[in-house]
C-alpha cells in the first residue's frame, strides 16, 4: 500500500503543480503545456486526473465533523449562523464566488482537450480517464444543488465573453439529469481492475463512480419524495426527467452491481472492535471501504481530527446528545425502554457500537508515559455529560495539532447496504430477505439481534416513533422505515455530512431547532441522588450544579439562557445546554449572496430569502 500511497502522492503533487486553480472566469486552467500534446499518453492522462482527486476530495475535517456537528446528534459551543435567530441573510452569505466553480473549469478543460489523445492511447484508457473527469463534474454539481437547488449546468470551459455568465440558473431536475449522465458514463467505463481499484481505495475506479450514483440518486429520489416543492423556486417540481421513483430504481441497480460483484463486504471481527477498525488505523479495512481519504505517518500526512474533538479552544466542543446515545438497540434486538439511564449504566447490554462511538465505562487512552489508565471524561470541553470516541486516537500525543494518520472512509459498503434497503422500502419491495442482507447483518456485526419489523418479534419504539411522527404535520413514517433511519444514524454518523444530509432529504430539518423542547441540546440524565452526591464514570466523580465552572463541575444556572446548563426537572434531570435555534423551510437551501446578484441579477434569489 505504501508504494501506491507514494505513486498517487507523486501524481497529485505533479499534477497540481501543472494545473494550478486558476481564476474561474479570466484565465485558462494552466499555461505551463499544451493541450493538444499533454494528453498524449495514459501516463499524463493519469496525472491530471489524480490532481483532480487533491482539489476535490473531502478534506479529513468535513468527513469526520462535518455539517453532522450542526444537527440533533451532536451539541456545540456555538451553533452556525444559519440556524442562529434571525441572522443569516443575503447580506451575510458567502460563496457563489469564482473558488466554487473554478474545479469545474479544470474538470472540463480536460473534457474538452482529451481528444486530443483519443488515438494515442488504448480506447478502454482513453473512456476510463473520460469517465474520471465526467465523475468529477458530477460530483462537483450535486455539492452545488444540495447548497443551492438550481444551479446553473457547466459542461465546457467558459469564455469570459459569454452570455450565460449574465444567465438565469438552471432548474435542479434538468442538473441532475445531466450530473446522472455524467456518472452513468462513469459507471460504464471507469476500470475496475485492480490497476485501478488499489488498496488505497482513492484514485478514482468504476465501484467508486457506482457508490457515488447511488448515493446521489437516493439523496435526490427521496428529496422530490418528501419535499412538495423545488426549495428554488417554492414551486411544486416540473417531471420532466427523472422521478422520486426512477431515482429510487437507478439507486438499487447500482447497489446491486455493487453487491453482486462480490468485491466489497462488511468488515468482522470481535464486535467489540470491529465497528472501531474502520476508523481508527492508516489501513483502512479494504475489504469494507469504497472510497477513502488516505493519512499516511511516513509522508507527513495526518490531521487534527483528535485534537478538534478534544480541545476546549480549539474547536467548538462537538459532544454526543441524547437523542444520539437513545438511538441504539439493546443486544437483544429491542429499543431501550427508557433513556432517563444514569451515564455509569447507560452502556450495559447496548448495541456494541454505542462505546466505539461515545465514550462509556472502562474506555482508556495511551499516555506519553506509556502508561495505559482509564479516560475520564474532559468537562472543560464536553456540553453534554457524553463524549465522543469515534474518530479519535486515544493516545495523548494525538492531542495536539496534526499528529493523527488514521485514514478516513468516505464510502463504505455499509452505506451501500442501507442505501438499497432505503430505496427498497421505498419502492414497496422490502421483504425479510432483504432486510437480513442489508440492516439484519449491520446489526449481527455490531452484536445486536436482528429483528424484522415485519415480524411478530417487533416491538416498535415509541421513542423514535414520537422523533419522526411527533411533529403534528402528518406524517406517517412505517416501522421499517423508521428502523432504517435509526440504523444511518447507529452506523454512520459523523460520517461525510449523512446526519445532516438525511434530515434536509427527508424534510426534516425542523428537529434540528426542535431538539429538547426547543430549549437545547439534551445530555446526560443525572437522577437525584447523583446530583446530591456525584457520579462515578471511568473512575472520575464530578458534580453537577456548582456556582462556577471547573474541569469537574457543570454550573448549572438555571435561568435557561444560551450557553448555560440547566437540569429538566430543576434539581436533577436530563442536563440540558440551553442554546435556541430556529428553523424556516427557506433553510433548506442557502442565499444566492447579495454581492453575487449585484454582478448577476439573473441569477434569481432562493425563496424565501
Amino acid at each position: 500500500m505504501k508504494n501506491s500511497m507514494t505513486r498517487i502522492a507523486a501524481y497529485i503533487c505533479l499534477a497540481a503543480a501543472l494545473v494550478s486553480c486558476e481564476d474561474f472566469l479570466t484565465k485558462t486552467p494552466s499555461n505551463r503545456f499544451s493541450a493538444d500534446d499533454y494528453f498524449s499518453n495514459e501516463t499524463r492522462m493519469r496525472m491530471y486526473a489524480n490532481g483532480l482527486i487533491q482539489g476535490a476530495l473531502p478534506a479529513f475535517s468535513t468527513i469526520a465533523i462535518g455539517l453532522d456537528a450542526y444537527t440533533d446528534i451532536c451539541a456545540t459551543k456555538n451553533s452556525t449562523t444559519l440556524y442562529l435567530p434571525g441572522i443569516y441573510s443575503a447580506d451575510r452569505a458567502g460563496g457563489w464566488t469564482a473558488s466554487d466553480f473554478s474545479f469545474l473549469r479544470r474538470v472540463n478543460y480536460m473534457i474538452e482537450n482529451m481528444p486530443y489523445g483519443e488515438d494515442k492511447v488504448d480506447p478502454d484508457v482513453y473512456a476510463h480517464y473520460m469517465g474520471v473527469a465526467r465523475f468529477w463534474r458530477a460530483y462537483r454539481h450535486w455539492q452545488l444543488i444540495k447548497e443551492y437547488s438550481d444551479i446553473p449546468w457547466l459542461d465546457h470551459v467558459v469564455d469570459k465573453d459569454e452570455d450565460m455568465l449574465y444567465a438565469p440558473r438552471d432548474d435542479r431536475e434538468y442538473v441532475f439529469h445531466k450530473l446522472l449522465e455524467d456518472i452513468d458514463y462513469a459507471c460504464t467505463h471507469c476500470m475496475t481492475s485492480q490497476a485501478y481499484n488499489v488498496e488505497s481505495r482513492t484514485v478514482i475506479n468504476g465501484y467508486i463512480a457506482l457508490a457515488l450514483k447511488a448515493k446521489m440518486c437516493l439523496y435526490e429520489g427521496s428529496y422530490r419524495k418528501y419535499h412538495r416543492t423545488n426549495p428554488a423556486s417554492g414551486k411544486e417540481w416540473n417531471g420532466n426527467y427523472e422521478t422520486a421513483d426512477d431515482l429510487y430504481a437507478a439507486a438499487i441497480d447500482a447497489c446491486r452491481q455493487l453487491i453482486g460483484s462480490g468485491v466489497f463486504s462488511l468488515h468482522t471481527g470481535n464486535p467489540m472492535s470491529a465497528y472501531s477498525d474502520l476508523f481508527l488505523s492508516e489501513d483502512i479495512p479494504s475489504e469494507e471501504v469504497i472510497w477513502s481519504r488516505q493519512a499516511n505517518e511516513a509522508m507527513n500526512i495526518m490531521h487534527q481530527t483528535t485534537l478538534e474533538y478534544n480541545s476546549p479552544t480549539a474547536a467548538q466542543k462537538y459532544s454526543p446528545t441524547k437523542e444520539l446515545v437513545s438511538m441504539y438497540l439493546n443486544l437483544d434486538g429491542t429499543p431501550v425502554a427508557t433513556d432517563k439511564v444514569s451515564v455509569a449504566d447507560e452502556f450495559t447490554g447496548r448495541d456494541y457500537r454505542l462505546a466505539q462511538t461515545v465514550m462509556g465505562p472502562g474506555h482508556t487512552w495511551l499516555l506519553n508515559n506509556g502508561t495505559v489508565e482509564a479516560k475520564a471524561p474532559n468537562w472543560t470541553y464536553v456540553l453534554t455529560g457524553y463524549e465522543f470516541c469515534k474518530w479519535n486516537i486515544e493516545k495523548q500525543y494525538c492531542y495536539t495539532a496534526s499528529r493523527c494518520n488514521n485514514s478516513m472512509p468516505i464510502i463504505r459498503y455499509a452505506e451501500i447496504l442501507l442505501i438499497y434497503a432505503e430505496a427498497m422500502e421505498e419502492t414497496g419491495q422490502m421483504d425479510e430477505s432483504v432486510w437480513e442482507s442489508t440492516v439484519g447483518a449491520i446489526r449481527r456485526r455490531s452484536g445486536v439481534t436482528s429483528i424484522y419489523p415485519g415480524s411478530a418479534a417487533y416491538k416498535a419504539d415509541p421513542i423514535l416513533t414520537a422523533y419522526y411522527n411527533g411533529d403534528g404535520i402528518g406524517k406517517d413514517v412505517s416501522n421499517t422505515m423508521l428502523e432504517i433511519r435509526r440504523e444511518r444514524v447507529t452506523e454512520l454518523c459523523m460520517e461525510w455530512n449523512n446526519r445532516h444530509d438525511d434530515l434536509y432529504r427527508w424534510a426534516e430539518g425542523p428537529i434540528i431547532a426542535r431538539r429538547y423542547q426547543g430549549r437545547g441540546w439534551r445530555g446526560i440524565w443525572v437522577t437525584q441522588a447523583e446530583a446530591n452526591n456525584g457520579i462515578s464514570f471511568n473512575y472520575f466523580d464530578y458534580t453537577v450544579g456548582q456556582a462556577s465552572n471547573t474541569a469537574r463541575n457543570y454550573p448549572v444556572a438555571k435561568t435557561g439562557a444560551d450557553l448555560t446548563w440547566s437540569l429538566s426537572e430543576g434539581n436533577y434531570g436530563y442536563l440540558v445546554y440551553n442554546y435556541a435555534l430556529e428553523w424556516s423551510e427557506k433553510m433548506y437551501t442557502y442565499p444566492i449572496s447579495t454581492k453575487a446578484l449585484t454582478l448577476n441579477p439573473g441569477l434569481g434569489q432562493n425563496y424565501g430569502w
